[in-house]
């Protein structure tokens, strides 16, 4: 199967280009997709510009070229003649959740352009005028189809639980993360359903390059704005209890993208763990954490944490502190971290951040495989690394490992960690 490359011109005109096949890029490099790496565009997907990237694809002969003005398409393709001349652009695609990249977009930028937006952009092609994106899907993403979110009544819905509990300032957040940044387990609280977000943090621990809450302003905007405050126990268990009884399959979890690391606010989040659990046995208790803070994360397991989900890029220190840059903690604080949840009966998911051409790396599937047998992990959850590649990989040193490929790792996982289940999102651990 060939792809034919995509770009967009200036007014966001999409074109297939007639002669230039599509090119990924994995790590550093640029490459032609194989067909298991790519899939139909999922619903709920979208295509997007890649601000300032120049188009690269592959002629007939197999050299990488790149596309710098529409007059230069424009005249090899008759069905696209009479149309505005002018500069182009890369196109990525943007998947829902509960599908992960397998390879990046391929494009060149000028020196000096601003990082990208904090974007999942993944290469997208065209296939006998149908879209195929380079990804696989690794959960069932039913639950979080954008289809069933942003509906007419949400307004209404937010209101009623916000006017319910007109001083409480998680709901105030929430709404405001609803309505107006779209967050999905922000609105499930007022849905009523599923995975609901509390955030009780404003503070971290650690200074992640593509942190979605708190950027410094040479760099990309945040897209989400973070708390400014710590809740108090009353506020948790005012959103926290009814959704924990009512909600089907229902999860509260702290550390959302509005907030810093939840178990920082351990003063508050033990006791109102403690607090859920003696006034209901229904629903699991989440805490999403980057797990470096040792003694708040044994007193929230021992108050009656139910789940945990620990943020990792990859179980090498060099990528690691590299992309979290960590205060006060190390990779090794993490691990031993996990070890005293799984001790205390924690379901422990890792949050792997993933990008081609470096989770798929020879070296860091080795060593993901040995840290998920040390610690006894339950669940590799795949998420999108939304960073810039040529802000964070230059972070890194050189390495000549082989680059095996996403598909390749999912099967290596597989077969090599047959009690750790693969997904994407984070699952109810305790009945109903």
């Amino acid at each position: 199967m060939k792809f034919s490359m995509l770009y967009a011109d200036a007014r966001g005109q999409l074109y297939d280009h007639p002669h230039y096949a599509l090119v990924g890029r994995t790590g550093d490099r640029f490459t032609e997709p194989l067909p298991e790496e790519m899939i139909p565009l999922p619903e709920g997907a979208s295509l997007t510009l890649v601000p300032g990237g120049i188009p690269l694809g592959v002629d007939r002969k197999g050299d990488f070229r790149l596309v710098r003005e529409a007059a230069t398409v424009i005249k090899a393709s008759a069905r696209n003649s009479g149309r505005n001349q002018g500069p182009v652009f890369a196109v990525g695609a943007l998947l829902p959740q509960g599908y992960t990249r397998t390879l990046l977009p391929a494009y060149r930028r000028e020196a000096g352009e601003k990082p990208l937006p904090l974007l999942g952009y993944a290469a997208v092609g065209m296939y006998r005028e149908k879209f195929y994106v380079a990804a696989v899907e690794t959960d069932q993403p039913a639950k979080w189809n954008p289809c069933g979110y942003n509906t007419a009544d949400l307004s209404e819905l937010v209101a009623d639980k916000v006017n319910k509990y007109p001083g409480n300032r998680i709901l105030a957040q929430l709404a405001r993360c609803s309505l107006d940044y779209g967050c999905l387990t922000a609105q499930n609280i007022f849905y009523g359903r599923w995975e609901g977000g509390i955030p009780v943090s404003p503070v971290c621990n650690a200074n992640c390059l593509g942190c979605i809450s708190l950027q410094p302003a040479e760099c990309c905007p945040s897209p989400q704005e973070r708390i400014n405050f710590t809740p108090t126990v009353e506020e948790i268990i005012q959103v926290g209890l009814p959704h924990l009884e009512e909600a089907p399959e229902g999860i509260i979890s702290f550390g959302q993208g509005c907030e810093g690391e939840p178990s920082l606010a351990v003063r508050v989040v033990a006791p109102a763990v403690s607090t859920l659990r003696s006034q209901t046995s229904k629903g699991t208790i989440n805490i999403n954490t980057n797990a470096g803070l040792r003694p708040a994360i044994r007193e929230i397991c021992q108050a009656g944490l139910d789940a945990m989900r620990v943020s990792v890029i990859g179980p090498s220190e060099e990528v690691y502190n590299s992309y979290y840059r960590p205060r006060d903690y190390n990779l090794n604080n993490v691990a031993e971290s996990i070890k005293i949840a799984k001790a205390h009966g924690v379901y422990v998911s890792l949050n792997l951040l993933t990008l081609p051409g470096l989770t798929d790396r020879e070296g860091e599937i080795e060593a993901l495989i040995q840290l998920v047998q040390a610690t006894v992990v339950d669940l590799i959850q795949f998420r999108n690394l939304n960073i810039d590649p040529d802000q964070f990989l230059p972070l890194l040193p050189p390495r000549d490992d082989e680059i095996l490929g996403i598909t390749e790792l999912i099967r290596i996982l597989k077969r090599e960690l047959p009690n750790t289940a693969l997904g994407s999102f984070s699952r109810p651990v305790r009945p109903d």
